[in-house]
């Protein structure tokens, strides 16, 4: 036993071994000394039998004390499991044996080892770093035992037209290496500086005890020399061993990923994915290369043990690959009804060759608008399946196929329509992530999502190229040859929809038939509620979100869309619908004026429109431009022939419904509720709107009033809500219906997505409630049926003895003269939370702070009608709203602000 005063260990789990080596550079009859961490005799002094073993392996510089948590996890009565997490040789508190050691010997150590210790299965290996290739190597040299594969940032393969990390190339160059790895302790201080948070001192100290001096850092230095850097380096075989062996993996396998990690980078995940594609995978956004300092990794691995108990305690079920968190029966029910529906299935481009052959195949089917008022550029049905159809061939001479993930950035038009729609028929995953999400939020998506292409527009190319976004690149539009090369652009567009159109070119008869259940688009959220989460579907649910528009709305062939809204945009073709793009940024919504959107309107004679809230303030903003333009009075507007308005994204206030009906008046106005994960949920019209605000004004319905009413279920779907708790939870099992009862709200339809991409512990909480997408948000429902949204379930605020939802008290207090928006927010630590109400005002506050004693008592009288007691009450000149949507404000920045400011700081800006 070494001596332990290690934080985070039980000086129990401390103990060494004598191993037998059978390595060939170690001479015959050699004894090698090991030190482990093991909690195996703990679990016996308490009288636990485990479920199986976790073997789990270090990389370099660190050692076993990387899996503390794990150790400490694996001795729950609740989930028993012996936990062995070894120190390599010359690494940790184990021998320095004085031998050079490479990959294919330190595979075979641990060999050694586990034979000494006499190790039965089931085994999970759980490895980070180069431990998870030695850990990957055992796993395949013992498959008799191996019934589970962790991996933690690693990597088995460097692609030849790849170079190294830089961190790497540095460490190895002849003038560094010595001095840097073994000479001073530079890479440990270096690697260990790589954790976010930073290392509490004296776990920086535990991490650096076991290489004080140079004689016990020979072994960090010769695991940096044996990094396989190309195919002529001593362990290059041995690596790639690993890597193709592991393609023939049939266990479970968990990826643990930081994605900030400088050294092995998401192209790393992106290679181990290609190679074990039934993995789960989940991505810790923030965390980097010390992923397991950087996060919590014990709850989701025992999580993920217990999913897939059967599999890994040899239970004897057959391994099953269920991305979305299904049980083994969801699935063998899925496949019993998979026939009835593949019967039904029509893609989501299916109305296009018919209506590109039929009496309309001349007519516009999407068209751009300029600034000027004019029609830009639009495409007919016959040129649209044309120009997708080329562009299919044109892209799949270029190596795009199925299950290529092509991240698309281009503004919503005819370009990102043909693209998006000759993508989709080759099988291809489309990518979509918003350029409203920022320059830091965009970033982080498309280095997530991995993409083999990009295509894109000049702006997102550049961007491309001095961020490192992945992805073979390819431009809109034919470029220079000096632009095509500063930018990496191989190809464009047009020259591929040339090639693909060209005589004797492939055509559609070629392309393959999709599969209904194969992904077909990855969505990125707003990220108003945190970073940006890739939500992916399959071909099924996108076309299944295509007819529940059509039989909520009645949206159908011949309609006319005013698309000021990139999802509908790209729905209208698949609806059979003609539709526009409006002259504005559709990344900042409020960019849409008056003048632009009659413009558009005009220039399909449009009977439906969709803008989102933000849009629709500006529109009503500047709607005396349409005078301004020569139009003499609003009735002779092509905005008074539309039939149908869709406004979404975040709430409608109803007098914002009431000015833009002056400027349609012949349409019928509905707001629908729904989220990137399932959209729409609810729907409801004005009328509805204001009848319910009556209901909630009267009393006369149960449980009308407090919150937004966004209506009833749209066709095909579900809603219930799970019961809210004191502390701000929602930890039931089940969901009800029941009037007045506050609750998480779920949603259950053909059109909600499969997953959460890459966020397997994201995806496993959203589906907790079997058969159910858990929303986030909070509501009820009244008795006439229809859902009342109450804010988001993270900014629930626990006052003491109870949970007071925002929305309420929010909408109470904007109704008040002088009040914009109002944000209701918790101070404090949880179940003792302070209401706090915070105002943008009309006119602006001239600065943030405490508010007026006149206003804060208009403020807290009005929060009492909704039933809520307001202890402070501060101003803003603006409300931080995020950058997508322009209207849902950052309740949690806020919080924070607002803690600041009654902790006597100095306001600033929030």
């Amino acid at each position: 036993m070494v001596a332990t005063n290690w934080p985070g260990v039980d000086q129990e789990w401390s103990r060494t071994i004598r191993v037998g080596s059978t390595s060939a550079v170690d001479a015959p009859g050699t004894v090698r000394r090991w030190h482990l961490l093991d909690n195996g005799a703990q679990l016996t002094r308490r009288g636990l039998t485990p479920i199986g073993t976790l073997l789990c392996v270090h990389g370099n510089p660190t050692w076993s004390y990387l899996w503390r948590t794990l150790l400490s996890a694996g001795a729950d009565a609740a989930h028993p499991w012996r936990v062995v997490a070894v120190d390599q040789l010359d690494m940790g508190y184990s021998e320095r044996t004085g031998t050079f050691r490479r990959l294919a010997d330190r595979i075979n150590d641990l060999g050694d080892l586990t034979n000494a210790l006499g190790l039965d299965g089931p085994v999970v290996t759980v490895g980070h770093d180069w431990g998870g290739v030695i850990s990957s190597g055992w796993a395949l040299e013992h498959p008799q035992l191996v019934t589970g594969v962790v991996l933690t940032n690693t990597a088995v393969h460097q692609p030849s037209e790849s170079a190294l990390p830089p961190a790497l190339r540095l460490a190895l160059h002849p003038a560094v290496h010595r001095w840097g790895t073994t000479t001073s302790d530079a890479f440990l201080r270096v690697t260990h500086s790589l954790a976010t948070p930073p290392l509490a001192a004296d776990v920086r100290r535990a991490f650096m005890a076991p290489y004080r001096g140079a004689g016990r850092r020979a072994g960090v230095g010769n695991f940096v020399a044996d990094i396989p850097a190309g195919s002529s380096h001593p362990s290059f075989p041995a690596l790639t061993r690993v890597a193709e062996g592991l393609r023939g993996l049939k266990v479970p396998a968990l990826m643990l990923w930081g994605p900030k990690d400088p050294i092995f980078s998401d192209r790393y995940l992106k290679d181990l994915i290609g190679r074990i594609p039934h993995a789960e995978v989940h991505r810790f956004e923030g965390a980097g290369h010390l992923l397991p300092e950087d996060r919590n990794v014990a709850t989701p691995v025992f999580d993920w043990l217990a999913v897939h108990s059967a599999e890994i305690s040899g239970g004897g079920s057959r391994f099953t690959v269920a991305a979305n968190g299904a049980s083994p029966k969801d699935l063998a029910d899925e496949e019993d009804s998979g026939e009835a529906t593949e019967a039904v299935f029509r893609p989501l481009w299916d109305s296009l060759s018919e209506l590109s052959e039929g009496l309309a195949k001349e007519d516009t089917a999407v068209a751009e608008m300029a600034s000027d008022g004019s029609v830009r550029r639009s495409l007919s049905w016959q040129e649209l399946d044309r120009d997708i159809l080329g562009l299919a061939a044109g892209l799949r001479e270029a190596g795009v196929g199925q299950g290529s993930r092509v991240s698309l950035m281009v503004p919503p038009g005819t370009d990102l329509t043909v693209a998006l729609y000759a993508c989709l028929k080759l099988g291809a995953v489309v990518v979509v992530a918003d350029a409203g999400l920022g320059t830091k939020g965009m970033s982080r998506a498309v280095k997530g999502a991995t993409a083999d292409f990009l295509i894109g527009i000049d702006k997102a190319l550049a961007a491309a190229s001095v961020l490192g976004w992945p992805g073979r690149r390819i431009s809109v539009q034919d470029l220079p040859a000096a632009r095509r090369r500063i930018l990496g652009v191989e190809t464009s567009l047009a020259a591929l929809r040339r090639r693909g159109g060209a005589p004797g070119a492939g055509r559609g008869d070629e392309l393959p038939n999709v599969d209904p259940a194969a992904p077909a688009a990855v969505l990125f959220t707003s990220g108003s509620t945190g970073p940006a989460k890739g939500v992916l579907y399959t071909h099924c649910q996108l076309a299944a979100m295509r007819d529940t528009v059509a039989a909520t709305f009645g949206i159908r062939s011949g309609a006319r869309l005013v698309a000021g809204f990139a999802p509908f945009a790209l729905l209208g073709p698949a609806l059979g619908a003609v539709s526009v793009t409006p002259a504005m940024d559709v990344t900042a919504p409020r960019t849409l004026t008056a003048r632009a959107l009659a413009d558009a309107a005009a220039a399909i004679d449009a009977t439906v429109v969709f803008a989102s809230p933000a849009a629709l303030r500006n529109v009503v903003a500047t709607r005396e431009d349409l005078t301004k333009a020569g139009r003499s009075d609003l009735e002779n507007s092509a905005l008074e022939n539309v039939e149908l308005l869709l406004s979404a994204g975040a709430p409608v206030p109803v007098q914002l419904l009431e000015q833009v009906q002056q400027l349609m008046p012949h349409a019928s106005l509905h707001t629908p509720y729904g989220m990137t994960e399932a959209l729409p949920v609810t729907d409801i019209s004005l009328e509805e709107i204001q009848a319910a605000d009556a209901d909630a004004a009267a009393g006369t319905v149960l449980g009308a009033g407090n919150g937004v009413c966004v209506g009833k279920p749209v066709h095909g779907a579900r809603m219930a809500v799970v019961p809210l708790a004191a502390d701000g939870t929602a930890p039931g099992s089940g969901g009800v219906t029941e009037a007045n009862v506050t609750g998480e709200i779920v949603v259950s339809a053909p059109h909600v997505k499969e997953a959460y991409d890459r966020l397997w512990l994201t995806q496993r909480e959203s589906a907790g409630l079997a058969g159910w997408h858990r929303t986030g948000d909070v509501g009820h429902f009244d008795a006439a049926g229809r859902l009342w949204v109450e804010g988001r379930l993270a900014h629930v605020v626990t006052a003491p003895g109870t949970a007071v939802t925002p929305v309420g008290a929010e909408q109470s207090i904007e109704r008040l003269d002088g009040v914009r928006m109002a944000a209701i927010a918790g101070v404090g630590p949880s179940g003792t939370q302070a209401v706090v109400a915070v105002v943008e005002t009309v006119p602006r506050a001239p600065k943030a702070g405490p508010a007026a004693p006149q206003l804060a008592g208009r403020v807290r009288r009005a929060a009492s009608q909704a039933g809520v007691d307001v202890s402070a009450v501060l101003v803003v000149p603006a409300q931080p709203t995020d950058i997508r949507h322009n209207a849902k404000i950052d309740r949690t920045r806020l919080a924070r602000w607002a803690s600041r400011v009654l902790a006597g700081g100095r306001p600033g800006k929030p």
